[in-house]
């Protein structure tokens, strides 16, 4: 994770299988799992052990090629039918993040432009490794654009975990810390802690310190008074996936920071590569947002933490509206408002 290790990636196709670094259990424990079924990965999506919505893509990308190597069928046909089936119960291990959906679509039509049986696994695994170094290679290019917008002696204020463990490798709104860093510009960073999973105490904060980037850890409830103390100067998210009109699913919490960022006249910057931009739906109104066992809620560690009997609504993820959004960084470019047009232009530069 420091320079001399920038490309730790949190997942990997070793000799047939996929392996995996544990998210769950870090920061005590930098456990590896190895998965050899496609099911195994779906368990290790929904469980959170892989999460952000580069990484799951990329870890449903390796689902379906494992998928590949277990089907037995004689027939080309009934191969593609198979896999198509088992690609729509791994679409459907989290919802909201289009980049799980994306990856997979895009496994099935490299199985559909393979003309013989016999090339189809070898294609397949092809095809999931190049999804894997793209997005590391993305996330490398828009580090590079975002942190140009970081100017010297910035603090900057990140939620929920955006880094190389998101991702394929280096991260999204982390690398462009990351890269902010490098260059001398950034000063300090606030990591939220991301209730109810800790994704920024546990995850953001394990590699900020393996970076040894300046770095503090805040209740999530303190943002706004952390920026009317005006410690903050910017502000750096990731994205689940991103509207036709530049709305924004991210982790739960980031419509209020954005909103109390506008208040504070703090520019919100959301880095995402174009997997994550979904041209198909209008606004963030038509995003399926993911809603998750109340247990995470009532229990810490499987311990009870409130009264017994009481209900519990445990959204995993909001909509933040495009007015709140200052600019989105992607591989292909910043684009600002009106990000009707502007997306539709990065996504001709990214399909070409």
């Amino acid at each position: 994770m420091t320079d001399k290790n920038s490309n730790f990636r949190p997942i990997a196709w070793i000799d047939g299988k996929v392996h995996l670094i544990d998210q769950t259990r870090l920061p005590s424990e930098e456990a590896w799992l190895v998965l050899e079924t496609y099911s195994e990965v779906v368990i290790a999506i929904k469980n959170m052990q892989i999460r952000g919505a580069p990484a799951i893509g990329i870890a449903g990308a390796y689902a379906v090629a494992l998928a590949g190597g277990r089907i037995t069928h004689e027939s080309r046909e009934s191969f593609l039918k198979e896999l198509a089936e088992i690609a729509s119960t791994i679409e459907d291990a989290r919802p909201t993040a289009v980049n799980l959906s994306w990856a997979v679509q895009r496994m099935i039509r490299v199985s559909h432009r393979t003309a013989h049986l016999s090339d189809m696994v070898e294609n397949l695994v092809a095809e999931a490794i190049n999804i894997h170094d793209e997005d590391e290679k993305a996330n490398i290019q828009m580090s590079a654009l975002g942190a140009n917008l970081i100017p010297p002696g910035s603090t900057v204020l990140t939620h929920c975990n955006a880094g190389a463990l998101a991702t394929g490798g280096y991260g999204t709104a982390l690398g462009v810390i990351r890269t902010a860093w490098a260059r001398g510009n950034l000063k300090h960073v606030f990591a939220t802690e991301t209730r109810p999973w800790f994704q920024g105490s546990r995850l953001t904060a394990w590699e900020l310190m393996k970076e040894g980037i300046d770095a503090t850890v805040i209740s999530d409830s303190s943002v706004g008074q952390i920026m009317q103390e005006k410690k903050i100067t910017r502000i750096l998210v990731g994205a689940d996936r991103i509207t036709a009109n530049g709305d924004v699913a991210n982790k739960i919490g980031t419509y209020n920071i954005a909103v109390l960022a506008k208040e504070h006249d703090i520019p919100l910057y959301v880095a995402a590569p174009t997997s994550t931009i979904d041209l198909s739906l209008e606004s963030g109104g038509s995003v399926t947002l993911e809603e998750r066992s109340p247990n995470e809620i009532t229990h810490f560690a499987e311990v009870p933490i409130t009264a017994p009997g009481i209900r519990a609504l445990n959204r995993s993820f909001d909509i933040t509206p495009n007015k709140f959004v200052t600019a989105i960084i992607t591989e292909k470019g910043v684009v600002n408002q009106p990000y009707k047009s502007s997306l539709r232009k990065i996504m001709e530069l990214s399909n070409e």
